[in-house]
Order: C-alpha cells, then sequence, then structure tokens
C-alpha cells in the first residue's frame, strides 16, 4: 500500500489567542504550534496499515512556511517513510479552496492507494479540503471515519463512521480518501531511536511552479473566502456566590436566572 497523510502544523491549544492590530488574522508572535491533533489519527492509522500491510510506505504532506518542517520531523519520528513540504511565500494566506488546489496536485503525482486527513482543523475548523481533494481527484471518499479496515488482496476498504443513533459502514474500492475522527486510534509517541532516524529521513520540497501551478491559484491570489474581520468573544461577567440557607439561596438563584441571566 503506497499511503499519503495530510497534516496540518496548528496553534497550540493552550496558546493566549489575541488579534493582530488589522484584526484579520490572530497576533501569532511567541505562538507554539503542534500537529493537528485529527492529523495525528490519520498518521497512526496510515502507521498501523503499513505495519499490517508488507510493503506499505508512507508519506506525510504539509503546506507551511519554514516551521512546516518541525511537523514533518515529527511524522518521519514516528515511523512514516517520506515527507513532501510545500513551502513558498505563494502559498501563504490561502482558505481551504487554495490549500486543496495545491495539495491536489501534490497528491496526483503520488500515485496513492490511500490518501488521509482529518476530519478536520482545529484552528479554522472548516472540515473541507479531504473533501475538495476527493472531488477533484475523482476518489471515492468517507468522511469522519473512526474506524477503518484494508483489504490490500481485494484492493477494497471498510469503514465506520459515527451517525445519529448507530454506526454506519461503508465499504469502497481503492484509492480512497478517508477523513479521520476521534476515537479511530490511540496515537503513538515518537521513541529516541525514531527521532534519530527522522533526521536521516528526506523531506521534498515543492513549489507551485514545481506541481505545475500557476501563483495566481494558490494561496491568497486563489482563495475563495475573504475574512473581513476577526473579534474575540465578549468576556464572561465575574461569578457570583450566594449565601445562606438552602431555600433562600435556591429562590435567589432561579429569581437570577429568570430576571438577568434570562434562561428560564
Amino acid at each position: 500500500m503506497n499511503i499519503a497523510v495530510c497534516v496540518k502544523q496548528v496553534p497550540a491549544t493552550d496558546s493566549r489567542i489575541r488579534l493582530n492590530a488589522a484584526k484579520d488574522d490572530i497576533d501569532r508572535t511567541g505562538i507554539s504550534y503542534v500537529v493537528n491533533p485529527y492529523d495525528e489519527f490519520g498518521v497512526e492509522a496510515a502507521l498501523q496499515i503499513k505495519e499490517q500491510v508488507k510493503g506499505s510506505s508512507v508519506t506525510a504532506i504539509t503546506m507551511a512556511g519554514e516551521k512546516g518542517v518541525e511537523v514533518l520531523r515529527t511524522c518521519l519520528a514516528l515511523g512514516c517513510d517520506y515527507a513532501i513540504h510545500l513551502k513558498d511565500p505563494a502559498f501563504a494566506d490561502g482558505d481551504g479552496y487554495a490549500t486543496a488546489v495545491a495539495l491536489t496536485a501534490a497528491l496526483a503525482r503520488g500515485n496513492y492507494d490511500i490518501i488521509l486527513f482529518g476530519k478536520q482543523a482545529i484552528d479554522d475548523d472548516s472540515g473541507i479540503v479531504g473533501i475538495y481533494v476527493a472531488e477533484w481527484m475523482g476518489l471515492p471518499h468517507v468522511s469522519v471515519v473512526n474506524q477503518l479496515k484494508i483489504d490490500p488482496d481485494g484492493r477494497k476498504a471498510v469503514a465506520h463512521r459515527q451517525i445519529e443513533g448507530g454506526v454506519e459502514v461503508v465499504e469502497t474500492s481503492l484509492p480512497a480518501i478517508f477523513t479521520c475522527q476521534k476515537g479511530m486510534n490511540e496515537p503513538r509517541y515518537a521513541t529516541l531511536p525514531g527521532i534519530m532516524k527522522a533526521k536521516q529521513k528526506p523531506i521534498t520540497v515543492m513549489t507551485p511552479a514545481d506541481l505545475g501551478l500557476s501563483e495566481d491559484e494558490v494561496g491568497k491570489k486563489g482563495t475563495r473566502l475573504v475574512v473581513a474581520s476577526f473579534e474575540m468573544p465578549p468576556e464572561r461577567p465575574t461569578g457570583r456566590i450566594l449565601e445562606g440557607d438552602p431555600d433562600t439561596t435556591v429562590a435567589e438563584l432561579v429569581r437570577l436566572l429568570h430576571e438577568e441571566a434570562k434562561v428560564l
């Protein structure tokens, strides 16, 4: 199996988020970045398939600036064999559409049997990139997968996905694209030998020209979604402590919920 897994570098969940001066993006000064948590399930799924199917290989792909090499080194340390870094100023500030354009061009060159994404990135939460890529590559796609079984001899896969009140089981031929959900597996940690080996594994850097794309098709120039502005949510009012006997405090709580909070 020739497997690709697309990963994104996102701000760590414990980062303190502030807006930039123009209020059209967050202030990225001093923010630490991690592998998108949903993409971690995709990486682990790819590595498990590699372990189950002899002769398989895994390629990690990301589109990012200089710091993108960090997420790729993490994937290589976990056990991925190859890495592709879509790196060029022209890729910057694109939406999900422009990102999918670049990833489609990169993935179409790899003859992959299985392509994995996280179901969404936790920074923009769009959840559209994998679906765009599947449509443009003309491949079957199963979203929000929490279990995946591969039949390499039959060239097919069986995917389970949670739906309201049950589980939907989808069988598809390969090649196919899957977006991965929490609960699919338990992502592994990198070992020291894995980290050392990752330093020797190749990372291929590709630009729009390498992908046969013009700079007008990717990044900010290729975006279809324009963000007018961001604003922070309103600060929560300070809490109140009600004192007194239970009957009095319950009566006061009900009054406050009705008259001030207006939730009753």
